[in-house]
């Protein structure tokens, strides 16, 4: 019989972390899904660690029928992981968290909750995070959640939350798309009709470091920009036709201020000097975006998976 709920938890590096969060997702788990129908899976994806993470896995998964670990060749990501358990998941209700346990597992049945409203999508909306992270995870956090609102059209606080609930219908319709770039929270909202939002609880790391570096933030960002909206080059089109009207003015104000003052020349080579860096620094912007774009494109072009499962450990 198939379980109501599944349980999605990428790992990477995090054998610190491993035996408190799974004593706590099953706890929870046990607690709140154990009567006849609402039963549950974990599947957790191993995405290439280089510690003791895969034999912890594989021990829990030895102990425990209803847990399942598809081992990665090598690490792809954090959403490339989610994807790859997405795959297997047999559940009604599909919960997704991190390994960090910034998120409580405690909180998964406030999701299934809502779910069970009817809403398709439920986001982790972080409380407190303002207190237990720096500056330097928030603010790209912000600026992520305000384009992902842009260009999804879907006004939630908080899209950078893991902890997120899903119906089955929404992640069978999220496995039809084979693009290598995906943002799995925008990427739902894409085939979800009722969407909503609960405050979760935030507490600092519980062992180990951040997987998400400046870079990733970085290449996150862009994977928003270029794979859910054509803004970026639409904004492009409109910084031209402003570029142009402002050469052509100033070069009509130059004309008539050398007619005017043909001794006052020479001082002006300076600002025009200035104002075209502005112009050419404007233009390596246009083409590095278009680049990007281009990128993105070639990859997609050489349709390579997105991951290599290497062996899916589970109990028979």
């Amino acid at each position: 019989m198939s379980p109501y709920l599944s349980v999605v938890i990428p790992i990477f590096n995090e054998e610190a972390n491993i035996t408190t969060l799974w004593k706590r997702v099953s706890t929870v788990l046990r607690e709140h899904f154990s009567e006849p129908g609402r039963d549950w899976e974990v599947i957790f994806t191993d995405d290439g660690s280089r510690d003791r993470s895969l034999e912890m896995l594989t021990e829990i998964a030895e102990t425990e029928p209803r847990v399942s670990v598809v081992e990665f060749n090598r690490n792809y990501g954090q959403h490339s992981a989610i994807f790859g358990a997405f795959a297997l998941v047999s559940g009604q209700v599909i919960v997704t968290m991190d390994a960090d346990l910034q998120n409580p597992p405690e909180e998964i049945p406030k999701l299934v909750a809502k779910i069970d409203e009817g809403f398709d999508v439920v986001g982790g909306w972080r409380q407190g995070r303002n207190q237990n992270d720096s500056l330097f995870r928030t603010l790209p956090s912000k600026i992520v959640n305000a384009v992902t609102r842009k260009t999804t059209g879907v006004k939630l606080h908080d899209y950078g939350c893991m902890l997120r609930a899903y119906r089955r219908e929404i992640v069978e319709a999220m496995l039809l798309c084979k693009e290598r770039s995906s943002f799995i929270p925008a990427l739902a909202n894409s085939f979800a009709k009722r969407i909503t939002e609960v405050p979760v609880g935030h507490a600092e790391r519980a062992a180990g470091t951040s997987k998400y570096g400046l870079w990733k933030l970085i290449n996150l960002q862009f994977d928003l920009l270029t794979s859910f909206s054509l803004l970026p080059l639409q904004m492009l089109s409109v910084l031209g036709v402003v570029v142009s009207f402002l050469g052509i003015g100033f070069g009509i104000y130059l004309m008539i201020y050398r007619i005017l003052h043909p001794e006052g020349t020479v001082q002006g080579v300076f600002t025009l000097f200035a104002i075209l860096f502005i112009f050419v620094g404007a233009q390596f912007l246009a083409f590095g975006l278009l680049g990007e774009y281009i990128g993105r494109i070639y990859q997609e072009v050489r349709d390579r998976p997105r991951y290599v499962v290497k062996k899916i450990h589970k109990v028979l």
